[in-house]
This record gives structure tokens, sequence and C-alpha cells, in this order.
């Protein structure tokens, strides 16, 4: 009996129409391409483009945070383990009053 129940309730559901729910609407996203670089028509001789609001503040953004990033680099402390061994060689010459002798060959 229970077998015949299960067969008719996979046939009401496989007879059931299947609907799509779609949600969003608008036209197309799509830019067709225009063949101009970044979608930019051509100034006519003389004028000047007028920048976007955000430009500026990417550009500065942008450059202050290379130089700043360059700064810290160049500054970053030394921890590799030659530097580590190169600090404690020096430390145990100077305890054992050694001074290495730099001549010029």
């Amino acid at each position: 009996m229970s077998f015949r129940l299960s067969q008719l309730a996979v046939k009401r559901v496989a007879a059931a129409p299947v609907r799509l729910s779609r949600s969003g609407g608008g036209g197309t996203h799509y830019n067709p391409p225009t063949g101009y670089l970044f979608g930019e028509k051509p100034l006519a001789p003389g004028q000047k483009r007028v920048k976007e609001d955000w430009e500026n503040i990417y550009y500065w953004g942008m450059g202050g945070g290379m130089a700043l990033a360059a700064v810290l680099l160049y500054y970053k402390p030394d921890t590799s383990i030659e530097g580590w061994a190169r600090k404690e060689a020096q430390a145990k010459q100077a305890a054992a009053g050694e001074t290495p002798k730099y001549e010029r060959s």
C-alpha cells in the first residue's frame, strides 16, 4: 500500500509544471564595443579632458601607498639568519678583545 502511495506522489511531483523564478530586471548589462580606448571618444583639438571625482583620490592613494611601502621596505629590520650570525660574531670578537683588520688587497 505504501509503495503505491509513493508511486502516486512521485507521478504528481513529476507532472507538476516547472516554474523558474527569476528576480532582477532591466535590460542587458553588456556594453558593446565602441572602438575607443576605455569607451571615451577622442576630444576635439584644444579641449582638455575633465577628470572624474574619484580619479585624484585613486592616484594619490595608490601613489602614496606605493611610496609608503617603499619606505617601509627600505627601513625594514634585518631578520635574516646571516644578519643574526654577523651580530653574534662581532659581539664574540669584541668580548674576546679581537678587532678585525681589513686590509686592501
